[in-house]
């Protein structure tokens, strides 16, 4: 029991110790975007949303709660937001806080991986 739990630990060392040496690999944006959002979103052309959250292609500029995904929060709906960098930077640190009732409850705590993300997706139009 203890050896196999030294094996996992071992792994997910491994793991983690890896990652920044991915994202040197490509944009770094791209990398904290894929480790910290792709589970619920996508960037992906032509709109498509997933079942959890909307599609951030083209967010920058965006009103909140304005794309084709239909299960944006009232709170997200009706907060008076334009994402820019600014915007995007202090709602990624703390979701809840600048729109008290949003369902995005994942924070990103980082301010590198914040500024690079948002970088990332100021590209993707």
């Amino acid at each position: 029991m203890i050896t196999r739990f030294f094996a996992v630990s071992l792994a997910l060392i491994a793991g983690a110790t890896a990652l920044p040496a991915a994202a040197q690999a490509g944009d770094p944006g791209e990398a904290a975007f894929n480790m910290r959002c792709k589970a619920c979103h996508t960037v992906a052309p032509g709109g498509a949303s997933t079942a959890l959250a909307p599609n951030l292609r083209g967010v920058v500029g965006r009103k909140a709660g304005a794309s084709t995904y239909k299960n944006y929060s009232p709170a997200l709906k009706a907060a008076p937001i334009t994402w820019n960098a600014a915007s995007l930077d202090k709602f990624l640190a703390t979701p809840t806080k600048v729109v008290p009732g949003t369902r995005m409850v994942m924070a990103v705590s980082d301010a590198n991986q914040r500024k690079a993300i948002i970088a990332w997706l100021t590209k993707q139009r």
